[in-house]
């Protein structure tokens, strides 16, 4: 979508997380991806001609992603990489993380 129509970018991030965990939607179908398009304001069959019109180099975008993430230590979604070396697995509290940054701050002091 950064591509595509970066203005909705971050609503359309927000959508697609929402159609995968709350509304349990087959995010991998190009379908469902223009819906989710669609209700963010994107015009569907010009974002579908848009995805198979670049198919194999964004595929290779989401491969070097997830593969960049299993090097830093995600294993499941959602993962929070804190300070590209801390990887903060599954919905937590936000004291966790103030814990977890105050950590980083503290390893950085000594």
């Amino acid at each position: 979508m950064a591509e595509f129509a970066p203005d909705i970018e971050l609503e359309y991030h927000r959508r697609l997380m929402d159609a995968y965990f709350a509304e349990n939607r087959t995010i991998s179908d190009p379908n469902v991806l223009a819906e989710i398009a669609a209700a963010c304001g994107a015009d569907p069959g010009s974002f579908l001609s848009f995805v198979v019109e670049h198919q194999q180099r964004l595929a290779q975008v989401v491969i070097d992603d997830h593969n960049a993430s299993i090097e830093h230590g995600v294993t499941g979604v959602p993962t929070i990489l804190l300070d590209e070396i801390l990887p903060v697995q599954g919905a937590q509290d936000f004291d966790v993380y103030v814990q977890y940054i105050q950590r980083l701050i503290d390893r950085r002091s000594a």
